[in-house]
């Protein structure tokens, strides 16, 4: 269902969006004590506080008022710009997730075909200490070059009752060379079509055990990608959702895949193969769970 912004806005007592400009698009500005979204006339994608992140469906001029379908304002929006920002209790347990290892050894560099596998362990075991600072326990899915099931990956957080659930990876748009940037990933929420696919099926109408959380998944991608991107300069390739992420499906508490550079790209590749990058990577994730 259809709704107004402004009639929207007015119910949850935050101030009315206002037109930024008509050109080259239609845009509008909305905001509240948490920040300002920027939205455009039909685009999926907007920004929250300068960051992107991508919506069900493309905001319409109905009537000469701005828009959004019912869904998006309430997983989206509502979580953004009115509710609490995300904290953290004293029982602070986290799972962090180093992509792939084993025989599934992930994506490769372009420069001298090293595994990703590889780099998102070094990058998991350089995020430990640094949480374990700020009061996390913190507990790894593999710790060496061993094969792990998404499922055993899954149940190996329910099995430690985690609070969060982060997985690791780098990127890859093998054979071209050129895509950079970061990504950021939480499970679509029912009703809703995903960012990307990858040729999966995408049931808009299956409700997911991490469905549950839809509004501190998008309010911890959001976090999370904004400190690695300040940490890194990276292009900003936007908090997207996708429902094909083994990891993330059957998780009981909030998670998130981050995807952190380009092993495709000559460039990203020489920065992820780089121990300094790694540790600011790092830094960042240690930073955004104070």
């Amino acid at each position: 269902m259809w709704t107004s912004l402004k009639s929207w806005a007015a119910t949850r007592k935050i101030g009315a969006p206002h037109r930024l400009s008509d050109l080259p698009v239609t845009s509008y500005a909305i905001g509240s004590k948490n920040g300002v979204m920027v939205l455009e006339i039909g685009s999926h994608e907007v920004t929250w506080n300068g960051i992107e992140i991508n919506l069900g469906f493309a905001p319409e001029l109905i009537d000469g008022e701005v828009s959004l379908d019912g869904l998006d304002l309430q997983k989206n929006l509502e979580p953004l710009l009115c509710a609490p920002p995300l904290t953290f209790g004293t029982n602070r347990i986290i799972v962090i997730d180093p992509g792939h290892g084993g025989s599934n050894v992930g994506t490769h560099s372009v420069l001298d075909g090293r595994f990703e596998k590889e780099f998102t362990l070094d990058w998991a075991k350089r995020i430990k200490p640094l949480l374990e600072t700020n009061g996390w326990t913190v507990l790894l899915t593999r710790t060496s070059d061993v094969y792990v099931t998404n499922l055993d990956r899954v149940v190996f957080a329910e099995a430690h009752h985690a609070n969060l659930f982060i997985s690791l990876h780098f990127n890859s748009a093998a054979p071209d060379t050129k895509q950079a940037g970061l990504e950021t990933y939480c499970i679509t929420p029912t009703g809703m079509p995903s960012t990307l696919t990858r040729g999966y099926e995408d049931n808009w109408s299956e409700n997911l055990p991490n469905n549950a959380f839809d509004a501190q998944n998008l309010q911890l991608a959001v976090k999370l990608h904004g400190a690695l991107l300040r940490a890194t300069e990276n292009a900003d390739r936007g908090v997207r959702r996708a429902r094909f992420i083994g990891v993330l499906r059957g998780q009981n508490r909030p998670a998130i895949l981050i995807e952190a550079a380009y092993l495709s790209n000559p460039a990203e590749a020489k920065m992820i193969e780089s121990p300094e990058y790694r540790q600011k990577l790092a830094q960042a994730v240690a930073d955004a769970l104070k």
